[in-house]
C-alpha cells in the first residue's frame, strides 16, 4: 500500500474528505499525512484523525504563514496538539521560504530553529519546506542536530547536490506529481537510490483548475509512483513496497500507529486493486 507523506486536506469539506480517500484508497493509496501550516490548521489537521482512521497528522507552522515569531506560547500549543492524539506523527509544515515577499527571515529563522526542538524533545520526524533557501535550511537542520529524528524534503524539485546533502543529513526526498513533467527532476531522481524517497501529492483546493477531477488527491501518489518505477526501471510493486517502508522508517517511534493502519486496510482491500 502506497503513502501519502503530506497533504492539506483540512481544507475541504468532511463530505469532500470522505470521497477523497474513497478514491485514495481505490488507488492502493492507504496513510495521508494531512500537516498544518498554522496553529488552527494544525488543530484541524490533528481533528481529522479522530474523523478518518486513514489520516494522520503533522502540526506545525508554515514560513509562509508566519505574523509572528513562533516563541515559547506557541510551541507549546503545538505540543500540547501532537500529544493530544497518538495519529499526531511529524513536526509539519515548517522550514525557510526566501521568495519575494515572504515574511521577515529573521523571524523564519527563529520559529524553524524552535519547531525542529520541539522535534527532537517530541522524537518526531519534521517535513521541511524550503524554496530559494536549501542551503539555508540545511544549515539550520544540521546546527539544530535534526539527524536526531530526521523526515523529508518536501515537494522536491532541486539538484543532485541538494538532495544527496538531504539525504546525508539523514532525511528523505519527498516526490510529487512535478515528477511527472520536469525532465531535469527525472534526471536527478534517476540517481538516487529508491531507499531515500518517499511520496506525496500536497493535495489542496485548486479552484485555478477548470475540472474539479483535475485537482491533486492522495490518489495521484500512484501516477508518481509508476513515473519513478519507470525512471528507475523497476515495478509499481517495488516502488510500493520501498517507499512505503522508508514512510515507515522515517516516523521512528510513530511507526506502529501507522502499521496498524495499514494491516488492518489492506485486509479490505481486493486482490486486482494494486
Amino acid at each position: 500500500m502506497l503513502a501519502d507523506c503530506h497533504t492539506h486536506l483540512y481544507s475541504f469539506s468532511d463530505t469532500e474528505i470522505n470521497e477523497i480517500l474513497d478514491r485514495a484508497l481505490v488507488a492502493n493509496v492507504g496513510p495521508v499525512v494531512v500537516a498544518g501550516t498554522t496553529l488552527d490548521s494544525s488543530a484541524k489537521s490533528v481533528d481529522l484523525t479522530n474523523k478518518h482512521g486513514a489520516i494522520f497528522a503533522g502540526v506545525g507552522v508554515h514560513p509562509m504563514d508566519l505574523i509572528y515569531p513562533i516563541g515559547d506560547k506557541e510551541i507549546e500549543l503545538l505540543e500540547n496538539l501532537a500529544n493530544s492524539t497518538p495519529k499526531t506523527v511529524a513536526i509539519s509544515e515548517t522550514g525557510l521560504d526566501f521568495m519575494a515577499n515572504m515574511p521577515d527571515r529573521a523571524i523564519q529563522y527563529q520559529s524553524f530553529r524552535n519547531q525542529i526542538r520541539l522535534a527532537r524533545s517530541l522524537q518526531y520526524p519534521i517535513i521541511f519546506h524550503s524554496r530559494e533557501s536549501h542551503e539555508e535550511v540545511l544549515r539550520i537542520l544540521r546546527e539544530e542536530k535534526a539527524f536526531e529524528v530526521g523526515g523529508a524534503m518536501h515537494y522536491f524539485q532541486s539538484n543532485l547536490y541538494t538532495a544527496e546533502s538531504a539525504i546525508n543529513l539523514g532525511f528523505y526526498i519527498s516526490l510529487a506529481r512535478p515528477l511527472l513533467r520536469l525532465p531535469k527532476l527525472q534526471d536527478v531522481v534517476k540517481q538516487l537510490p529508491l531507499e531515500s524517497i518517499v511520496l506525496e501529492t500536497d493535495s489542496t483546493p485548486q479552484p485555478f483548475k477548470a475540472k474539479r477531477e483535475n485537482w491533486t488527491e492522495p490518489r495521484h501518489v500512484r501516477d508518481v509512483a509508476i513515473k519513478l518505477a519507470e525512471i528507475h526501471n523497476t515495478t509499481l510493486e517495488i516502488v510500493t513496497e520501498t517507499t512505503s517502508k522508508n514512510f515507515l522508517e522515517m516516523l521512528g517511534k510513530k511507526r506502529e500507529v501507522v502499521d496498524n493502519y495499514i494491516g488492518v486496510a489492506e485486509s479490505n482491500l481486493k486482490p486486482t486493486q494494486n
